[in-house]
């Protein structure tokens, strides 16, 4: 039986048009499909640490496109209130992107897509995946307009609900959190510093408040029972809650918002036979670090250089994937858990727990530490 392709990419977020775009360039046939219309990605990762600008130099024109869009951010904190607790600086890691590039998701998708048909690719949508047959030679996919596609290997990068996973058997093993978590794009003005990342411990939960172009702040929280679209009244009720105390943050207008649970699961295994896994399919956690787009990412460079080489015979190189980059996605899934647990603590522990933290901080060693794990340069 003949193929229509050699890989099958389902999902077209970050994770699978990075490997889309990287196996074209390598002059691999891909196809990259995705369910969901063009522009109606509600997945709002906002976050490029270093060591993703680095490996996406390999693609091109992306890492300059990203930096020049983006917003440089040198420092992270984790603070209660107006205290800081520990403070975390990026600008002298070792790296030619000492900081955190802060940038939409829709705008690191476009920039991707942008260079995957600069290359001669594009994505097929919407179509969405509805079985899975692998043989020896290939995989056989039936899509909801009853086309199929025979492909050598399929890769699915099609996130927490991922389809591929689910027909190819993987198990997702984890939890979810009990609370849900609100994401809100704003405008405000206040206490809130311009020019760094900050994660705010609270007895009511944490909240993530980080810059973005255009004056622009993202705002991320955990909360018990959050409204499906948050509005203005609410958003500044999270900032009066749990962010600055002294001159308080101000709330202007809301952007964007919505709500969602997260999970904090990793695949029993990356690979199926014919079938891989990547990304949020692999892999999902709390937000908390802004690690789980970067991770995607980085999975999906490892495997443009893995699959070639299955496609020319080494097909161990597919284990060796899976073998890399798990055990990195169980880190980032329990480096995001601690802190996320941290911030959630009940009120009773919340004096000790910034006494430990203060008192840990005031080492280098730790600090520098976080610094390399949430830029990923602790994972060249």
């Amino acid at each position: 039986m003949s193929f229509d392709t050699d890989v099958l990419v389902v999902g077209a977020g970050p994770t699978g048009l990075t490997l889309a775009t990287a196996l074209t360039a390598h002059g691999v046939r891909t196809t990259l499909v995705d369910r969901q219309a063009e522009g109606a990605n509600t997945s709002r990762a906002a976050v490029i640490h270093a060591r993703t600008l680095e490996v996406l130099e390999a693609l091109g024109d992306v890492t300059p496109a990203l930096v020049a869009r983006g917003l440089p951010v040198q420092r992270f904190t984790i603070r209660d209130r107006d205290r800081v607790l520990v403070p975390i600086a990026f600008d002298h890691l070792p790296t030619r992107y000492p900081y955190t590039l802060m940038l939409p998701q829709c705008d690191t998708e476009q920039v991707l897509l942008e260079r995957l048909r600069a290359l001669g690719g594009d994505v097929q949508r919407p179509r969405a995946l509805v079985a899975l047959a692998q043989d020896d030679a290939g995989v056989t996919t039936t899509f909801d307009d009853g086309q199929r596609i025979r492909a050598r290997y399929i890769v699915g990068a099609d996130g927490m609900h991922s389809a591929v996973r689910e027909l190819s058997g993987i198990g997702f093993t984890g939890g979810r959190y009990d609370e849900s978590f609100v994401l809100a794009d704003v405008r405000l003005s206040g206490g809130v510093p311009h020019e760094e990342v900050i994660l705010y411990f609270s007895p009511a939960g944490m909240v993530v408040v980080a810059p973005l172009p255009d004056g622009v702040h993202r705002i991320v929280a955990t909360v018990d029972d959050a409204p499906e679209q948050p509005d203005l009244a609410f958003v500044q009720s999270l900032l009066d809650a749990r962010g600055p105390e002294r001159y308080p943050a101000r709330v202007h207008e809301v952007l964007w918002g919505s709500r969602f649970r997260v999970h904090h699961r990793v695949a029993d295994r990356y690979r199926a036979g014919r079938v891989l896994l990547a990304g949020d399919a692999a892999h999902v956690h709390s937000p908390a670090g802004g690690q789980g787009m970067n991770a995607g990412i980085l999975d999906a460079m490892h495997l443009a250089d893995a699959l070639p080489k299955a496609l020319a015979g080494s097909v161990g190189a597919l284990d060796v994937y899976g073998q890399v980059r798990r055990p990195v996605a169980q880190k980032v899934v329990a480096l995001a858990h601690r802190l996320t647990r941290l911030a959630t603590l009940p009120p009773m522990l919340r004096g000790l727990r910034n006494a430990v933290l203060a008192t840990v901080s005031r080492a280098q060693a730790p600090r520098e530490s976080l610094a390399w794990q949430l830029s990923g340069l602790v994972y060249r």
